[in-house]
């Protein structure tokens, strides 16, 4: 394993859901108020900021809300991915020598619906979401029902992705949804985008979350539970993979960029599939959970049959994944999403989740796939 030279000693989470009179920078400043004091640091001790959201044009901007010191704050977005992005880009500020604490904050208020033809999510031209063909539904289906008809998977497995995100939903206290559905209530939905069904699917909504990272060598000054960031990694798409724009292209033609951010953090951790404890993959739909099994190594194309019928992915299982119910039950405002992801394995890992908790967490892993093609991988161990 890597020697670490960067902590996560504070998270942060304005729950995600609707909230009607609240922006989305207000949303971000309570979950910055939150993480700093998880990590015991005032905000003037805060040296750089990285923001990231689809809704507001200039994220940072938050500096408004929180406090003028004078730190450089910079806004980036990746789609889906930029939870990832901006954790990482705290990171390098503190690998650099250019501060010692930093914070990465990820804010969104989507309106109700499905995404469409929004121009920051892929540049695709107004008549796309015009006729009806909704990123978050149609791409979604075509991707699915490829994989499931060259691997084997039933439907069913499907639902019985849905079915556990409900559950994990109902164990926690700040997921938007919290009613569990059972495999035989999330079948008989409506279909939106054939095989996916309407509780397959996340929703857009509204949340801020945060993270403060210092110096490892400086971490326990703060605390007495920091985190060591061992990987974080981005790669975008290459030509052939399957992707918004080509979704009729065999999988195999490219790998997914999911497959080499995976490799990549493996690599800088010096970890591999099976060290990992506790797992967070974006499941936009339950179609992508099953696909970022394999793209991520944890298991081979087809396994996810049989692993989801024998209850390995539940909290109880050899391979917890989405603990906290995941993107289903949370829903997905854009800009936050990754970083809710790190605040669930940040909880998981200092045992603080109650009766979702992991058993003996100590390397958690978060993924993340982006519109129009890119993958961020992050990895964290105590």
């Amino acid at each position: 394993m890597s020697t670490p030279d960067v902590a996560i000693i504070g998270t942060g989470l304005h729950p995600f859901g609707r909230y009607e009179g609240k922006s989305a920078l207000q949303m971000g400043e309570d979950a910055v108020i939150e993480a700093l004091a998880d990590a015991g640091v005032a905000w003037e001790q805060v040296q750089a900021l990285w923001a990231s959201s689809m809704e507001v044009t200039n994220p940072e901007a938050i500096l408004g809300l929180l406090g003028r010191t004078g730190i450089p704050a910079r806004a980036t977005f990746t789609g889906c991915a930029s939870g990832g992005t901006v954790l990482a880009q705290a990171a390098n500020a503190i690998r650099m020598g250019d501060a010692d604490i930093t914070v990465a904050v990820g804010m969104d208020k989507h309106p109700r619906g499905a995404f469409s033809a929004h121009p920051s999510v892929a540049g695709l031209p107004d008549w796309y979401g015009e006729a009806g063909l909704f990123l978050t539904t149609h791409f979604f289906g075509l991707k699915a029902n490829r994989y499931l008809h060259d691997h084997g998977i039933s439907h069913e497995t499907l639902a019985r992705v849905a079915a556990k995100a409900t559950r994990n939903g109902e164990r926690t206290p700040h997921a938007w949804r919290r009613k569990p559905l059972s495999v035989e209530e999330i079948m008989a939905s409506p279909v939106l985008n054939y095989p996916l069904r309407q509780y397959m699917y996340c929703n857009p909504d509204e949340g801020g979350a945060a993270v403060v990272l210092c110096r490892a060598d400086q971490a326990h000054r703060y605390t007495d539970t920091p985190l060591y960031l061992r990987a974080s990694t981005l790669f975008s798409g290459r030509d052939g993979a399957f992707d918004l724009l080509s979704p009729s292209l065999p999988l195999a033609a490219q790998p997914s960029p999911t497959v080499f951010a995976s490799k990549a953090a493996f690599e800088q951790a010096g970890l591999g599939p099976s060290d990992v404890d506790v797992i967070q993959l974006q499941d936009t739909d339950a179609g992508s959970e099953i696909i970022h099994m394999a793209e991520n190594g944890f298991c081979a194309d087809g396994d996810q049959e049989r692993l989801l019928a024998d209850g390995e992915t539940e909290i109880g299982g050899s391979l917890p994944i989405n603990t906290d119910g995941g993107l289903i039950a949370n829903g997905e405002p854009v800009g936050a999403s990754g970083l809710r992801q790190v605040y669930e394995l940040a909880n998981q890992l200092r045992g603080r989740c109650g009766e979702r908790q992991v058993s003996d967490a100590r390397v958690g892993y978060a993924q993340l796939y982006g519109s129009p093609g890119t993958a961020a991988v992050t990895i964290v161990s105590t």
